[in-house]
């Protein structure tokens, strides 16, 4: 009788986040374009749903059973659902950098809840999953909502999709002109690859990380830059 139960316990925490994932897809499909600019405009009008989301979230903690994707994919979706929650808070604003809380920025606020816990947006993305589940493909799923962030994807992650879809992610972003300026004996890269450069060189240099995922060879003695970075609002 006690299995039953617990293979029921299972079943319906499984259902459920299920459900609430499927609801947070279904807001970002609805007002995310496929070039990563959000309708915060329309977004507002369905706060309700993703403060459905959020209430999971509330009480939802990853469990040690959990595959290292399911989590990834679990605190990157808390991460963009809380950047937007805030966002919609402070609304209309120029740039998330306008956000400030008794002096602290959008990333140092603790506002951010989690399985009884509330974290900072800072904790979610260097404590957890910069620490604790890294990848340096994190850097294009976690969404800083500006103009010279990698594009926030129209869809939630998951356990199945993670893998392929910040792949595709991380190939658009290398290959965006409007971000990445990429030639064989030059190449000007987002800041984001200088800031956390030592996610991005732990099989090798900045350029070898490039070339995985570059259309364009770059050769290993090109100049590198690092541009400079753009905070608008990535909205409408």
């Amino acid at each position: 009788m006690k299995k039953i139960l617990l293979l029921f316990i299972i079943l319906l925490t499984f259902s459920q986040g299920y459900a609430q994932t499927s609801i947070f897809n279904s807001l970002l499909e609805k007002h995310v374009s496929k070039d990563g600019i959000v309708d915060y405009i329309s977004f507002k009008n369905d706060e309700a749903k993703l403060d459905s989301y959020i209430s999971y979230l509330e009480k939802t903690a990853p469990a040690s059973s959990w595959s290292e994707n399911k989590q990834k994919a679990f605190w990157i979706n808390a991460y963009n659902a809380y950047t937007i929650k805030i966002i919609l808070e402070n609304y209309p604003l120029k740039s998330i950098m306008d956000i400030k809380k008794e002096g602290k920025s959008a990333w140092k606020i603790p506002f951010a809840k989690v399985g009884g816990e509330t974290y900072t947006l800072d904790h979610i993305e260097h404590e957890i999953l910069r620490e604790k589940l890294f990848d340096p493909k994190i850097h294009v799923g976690v969404n800083c909502a500006s103009g010279s962030c990698p594009k926030l994807g129209n869809k939630a992650f998951t356990e199945e999709n993670i893998e392929t879809e910040l792949t595709r992610l991380m190939k658009e972003f290398i290959n965006d002109a409007s971000r990445n300026k990429i030639s064989t004996s030059k190449v000007q890269v987002s800041s984001i690859f200088d800031w956390f450069k030592d996610d991005f060189t732990k099989n090798g240099s900045v350029i070898d990380f490039l070339n995985t995922y570059s259309d364009t060879e770059i050769s290993s003695k090109a100049k590198i830059s690092y541009l400079k970075y753009n905070w608008t609002l990535n909205g409408k």
